[in-house]
């Protein structure tokens, strides 16, 4: 991995990171704040719980690629440590589709007319949870990576063993 795709990458999650947190921040005021509508027409106090919880999440996950992406950098993502944080990215994305279902619950009662809406937000909860498991097969491929690296370097120490 490049210098310049390694700092193109970095800005990009510091900016995402930094918007997430002002956004974040603001819900935090929100809720604070009490400013639900009279009329009730939504129940804003747990989306915005849900919009909190589900801002967290990507950002569970932004950290995680930041310190996958310094593992490349270094040479050393093909080790047992990298595995930590694939696996939180793995966290991150089923719990945001676990948020993602908690949104499709919330709205689904103003939905009765049509339940379509509801049938497409549980299946927009589907993919993302698809997501979770095309990375947990990603991660099978870094297990067999490092297994191969693991024993690359053992033959190379027989083979300097030898010489």
């Amino acid at each position: 991995m490049g210098k310049l795709t390694v700092r193109a990458l970095r800005a990009v999650l510091v900016v995402v990171l930094t918007g997430t947190v002002f956004v974040q921040a603001l819900m935090v005021w929100a809720l604070a704040s009490g400013s639900d509508p009279e009329d009730g027409s939504l129940p804003l106090t747990p989306l915005r719980v849900i919009t909190i919880l589900g801002i967290g999440t990507a950002q569970v996950a932004l950290v995680c690629v930041w310190r996958l992406v310094t593992m490349v950098r270094r040479g050393t993502v093909f080790s047992h440590a990298a595995f930590r944080y694939v696996d939180g990215i793995i966290g991150a994305i089923v719990a945001a589709a676990l948020v993602w279902f908690a949104v499709t619950a919330v709205n689904a009662p103003g939905q009765r007319d049509d339940p379509g809406v509801t049938l497409i937000m549980g299946g927009i909860g589907v993919a993302i949870l698809g997501v979770a498991l095309i990375v947990l097969v990603l991660r099978m491929l870094l297990a067999q990576a490092v297994a191969r690296d693991v024993e690359a370097a053992q033959m190379q120490a027989e083979l300097d063993e030898v010489i």
